[in-house]
């Protein structure tokens, strides 16, 4: 059974937003489904500091010993930072994807109100 922390909030796409401790700053990542689903990642290509991103569309990839798999930006903003860590070690997306597998921060001019609570993404997932 997957992990889906409460107070994170999630994308049908199966990326999961977290508020950071600096206001309209959000970190992103890929959830613990995802990444159950895919397998044994060995490559991460992250979107890069001063992208502009928008929310739906593509903003990186995952390759996994099974497949290729897109990161879909959870929201629209600016890339402000990303977690370079992943370059060397992309499994960390395997092994804790909610706090040293986070991929990348991005700063919005509002709140998001159209992700999913985590019981939406549990249900949606079941």
């Amino acid at each position: 059974m997957s992990q889906t922390p409460e107070d994170l909030q999630y994308t049908k796409e199966h990326e999961w937003v977290a508020e950071t401790s600096t206001p309209l700053r959000m970190r992103m990542g890929i959830t613990d489904f995802a990444q159950s689903a895919l397998g044994d990642i060995v490559y991460v290509q992250l979107p890069e500091v001063g992208d502009v991103v928008t929310a739906g569309k593509v903003c990186g990839e995952v390759e996994s010993t099974k497949s290729v798999s897109e990161i879909f930006a959870p929201l629209t903003g600016t890339v402000t930072a990303v977690n370079t860590s992943l370059t060397s070690t992309p499994e960390m997306l395997n092994s804790d994807p909610y706090i040293q597998g986070w991929i990348a921060e991005i700063e919005v001019s509002t709140p998001p109100t159209d992700l999913l609570t985590a019981a939406q993404y549990v249900e949606l997932t079941a």
